[in-house]
């Protein structure tokens, strides 16, 4: 007679998705969407901000909570989390700078050390911030106050580059590309820790996406093209749930193989 310690344990399964070129593509158009997305409901909604900041930050907490409750990756699940807090983390920076008067400076400054104490934190307690072992709900309670950091970090860095510093939304996304190129670079050819590299080019991606997503919205006299929030957050929309769909489906498709091997 078999006993229950000698039936084989289920592997724990990783609850973000692995590094692909689709994980990047899809998060590029998910802080390009959070950017536009939040200026929409604030702006041309009439919302304003503290309004648009507390029904998002609702929503988000809703996400969340369905997120972790899937104990695995669920595309659908864990990307409508990521655009959801792509869309708050630039709403709480844009408090911080329109209502309470907080410098780009500052606000670049504390973020930093806000997901630097983040890393500490994370590190001295799992001793690893590999995303490739999300397994507990404490690593995934790490990993998305880091996310949430890493956007409104990047949302401040971004407008201090393109509005302080008078680079332009164009000139800001063009910097802030070629420096996650050289960290690809880096990472491909100098031998740069893998760890290091992924969260150096996802907190990057979040200014590069927000420049380029206020390039396209932004009205021509402000240095953008004029295509408004309305139409560039919807085509973002569109581009995210196309990618999500083919996640789910790719997804689905490669366990399907998975259970055939295993069976063979």
């Amino acid at each position: 007679m078999t006993s229950l310690a000698d039936k084989p344990v289920a592997p724990a399964l990783n609850r973000v998705p692995d590094v692909t070129i689709d994980f990047w593509l899809i998060k590029v158009m998910a802080v390009t969407m959070g950017e536009t997305a939040a200026d929409y409901l604030a702006v041309n909604l009439g919302l304003g901000l503290t309004v648009t900041s507390l029904i998002m930050t609702g929503v988000l907490i809703v996400a969340l909570v369905v997120q972790f409750a899937q104990k695995r990756y669920v595309p659908w699940a864990y990307w409508l989390a990521v655009v959801l807090i792509s869309i708050v983390g630039t709403l709480v920076t844009d408090n911080l700078v329109d209502n309470f008067g907080v410098r780009l400076e500052t606000t670049t400054i504390v973020f930093s050390i806000l997901l630097a104490l983040t890393f500490a934190v994370w590190y001295g307690s799992e001793k690893t911030l590999s995303i490739h072992t999300i397994f507990t709900t404490r690593r995934e309670v790490f990993y998305w106050l880091a996310i949430l950091f890493t956007f409104s970090l990047g949302t401040a860095a971004g407008d201090l580059v393109a509005e302080r510093l008078d680079m332009g939304y164009l000139t800001t996304g063009l910097i802030f590309g070629g420096v996650i190129a050289l960290i690809a670079l880096a990472y491909y050819f100098l031998g740069l820790n893998g760890v290091l590299a992924f969260w150096l080019a996802y907190i990057l991606t979040r200014p590069l996406g927000a420049s380029f997503g206020d390039l396209l919205s932004q009205p021509v006299e402000y240095g953008g093209m004029g295509f408004g929030t309305t139409f560039t957050s919807l085509v973002f929309l569109g581009c995210i749930i196309a990618l999500v769909l083919y996640m789910t489906l790719k997804k689905g498709s490669d366990e399907a193989d998975e259970i055939l091997i295993e069976n063979d």
